[in-house]
């Protein structure tokens, strides 16, 4: 791995990382997002895990992202101006917590690597490994893999639950109304020869 590309593209991806939370339109912030994920999936293509950064980039920056974008645009995001206590609140808030969660990754990582990482051999012996990567996912991780599949499909149905629910009440058994109040006529048709 050259470690000049190994920082460029993990600097690529700490910037973009952070333009995805400091920036205030949602569609550019998933646009950044996007580049995120194929900076990652350029740092796994480094450590030579094929699998991994084709997936990346074809299931989250491709799939997940385009989904992500559609839905944005269909909820026509304006981002709201805050103004006063709430936006000190909030700001205040937010640096707290940011300076918990950094707290706890540097004690975590400072203490899970006392002892050094894994030697590159060892770790590339399996980190791009198809067969490997199927074997730990299908066995040991068998159970939250099938959690996580019945999560996105009650999340699926949600959605589709949510975006039907925004057409005009209409009650079962009873015919829409019309602006009388009266049954609503049907359509006329015109037949085409």
């Amino acid at each position: 791995m050259t470690p000049a590309l190994f920082i460029a593209f993990g600097a690529m991806l700490v910037i973009a990382s952070l333009m995805v939370i400091l920036h205030r339109n949602p569609v550019t912030s998933a646009l950044f997002l996007v580049v995120a994920f194929c900076s990652l999936a350029a740092i796994y293509l480094l450590l030579h895990a094929e699998f991994l950064a084709m997936v990346q980039v074809i299931v989250y920056a491709g799939a997940i992202m385009v989904l992500f974008l559609f839905v944005v645009m269909y909820l026509n995001l304006k981002h709201d101006v805050e103004h006063g206590i709430h936006l000190a609140l909030r700001r205040g808030a937010g640096w707290i917590l940011g300076g918990v969660l950094l707290s706890e990754a540097l004690w975590f990582f400072g203490r899970h690597w006392a002892a050094g990482p894994l030697a590159p051999e060892e770790a590339m012996a399996t980190a791009g490994n198809t067969e490997a990567i199927g074997r730990v996912l299908y066995t040991r991780y068998l159970f939250p893999f099938e959690i996580t599949s019945m999560l996105l499909l009650v999340a699926m149905v949600g959605a589709v639950v949510i975006a039907k629910g925004r057409g005009p009440h209409v009650e079962r058994g009873r015919p829409p109304q019309g602006a009388s109040g009266a049954p609503a006529a049907p359509a006329d048709r015109q037949e085409t020869a």
